[in-house]
């Protein structure tokens, strides 16, 4: 019964959050098993320029070995990974794959000037912060410490990295990935005389059958507030 459960619930997933979840989980399932190591995975240059291009994609799918930062990343991938591509970017899988693949090259251009050897933290914020700008009131709650609106959500995380001794310059690269697409995507075609900037190929929307609908958008049912955890019914409000 179980794993019925289970299994429907991997097959109701939409494709973008269940191709990248599986794949990162089957990464660490791989590495776990020692059929892999890190050392084949992690981002670096100088290897990728020698013709270990894999290593662009793998940086994206290695969160560490089983255990509390596995999960709690994993947790927060594939929650506002699904919610984005049910949210504002429903019947746009293309226009997804798009944001995709803009936040990873911006993130693996930073990482030839920067030492960063796994990207997927960065990758995880920049998801964040784009649900939490397009979702702005959002009310949510940390642990039930305390209530915040929604676009404070990236900078806790980033407190929270920080009491947990990470390098916050990852949560910080993902943060700013995260404001360019949101600021050329929803803030600069807005603006006088602003055009919209990143153009989602023909090609790619024929390859993911998107039906694009600009006048799409998502009811307030279809745009929950985070985890279980996080939210708070609409009568909290005003605490």
């Amino acid at each position: 019964m179980a794993y019925q459960t289970l299994r429907q619930e991997y097959l109701n997933m939409p494709p973008v959050t269940r191709a990248y979840t599986t794949a990162c989980v089957i990464t660490t399932i791989a590495v776990q098993l020692e059929l892999a190591s890190p050392f084949q995975l992690y981002f670096n240059p100088t290897l990728i320029l020698k013709g270990q291009v894999w290593r662009l994609v793998t940086t994206f799918l290695f969160f560490g070995a089983f255990g509390f930062n596995f999960f709690f990343n994993m947790i927060f991938t594939y929650k506002y990974c699904k919610m984005l591509e049910e949210g504002s970017f429903r019947n746009k899988t293309a226009d997804f794959v798009m944001m995709f693949l803009f936040g990873a090259t911006c993130m693996i251009i930073s990482g030839f000037f920067i030492n960063l050897l796994f990207l997927g933290q960065a990758f995880t914020i920049m998801l964040v912060y784009v649900w939490s700008r397009r979702n702005t009131f959002v009310r949510m709650n940390f642990f039930g410490i305390f209530n915040f609106q929604a676009p404070y959500l990236p900078w806790v995380l980033l407190a929270f990295s920080l009491l947990l001794g990470n390098a916050v310059y990852v949560d910080l690269l993902g943060i700013a990935v995260g404001h360019v697409y949101y600021f050329i995507e929803d803030v600069f075609p807005s603006q006088r005389g602003g055009f919209k900037i990143l153009k989602t190929p023909a090609f790619m929307k024929a390859l993911f059958n998107s039906n694009d609908d600009p006048d799409y958008m998502p009811l307030p049912e279809e745009r929950p507030g985070g985890f279980e955890w996080g939210n708070r019914p609409n009568n909290n409000q005003d605490e």
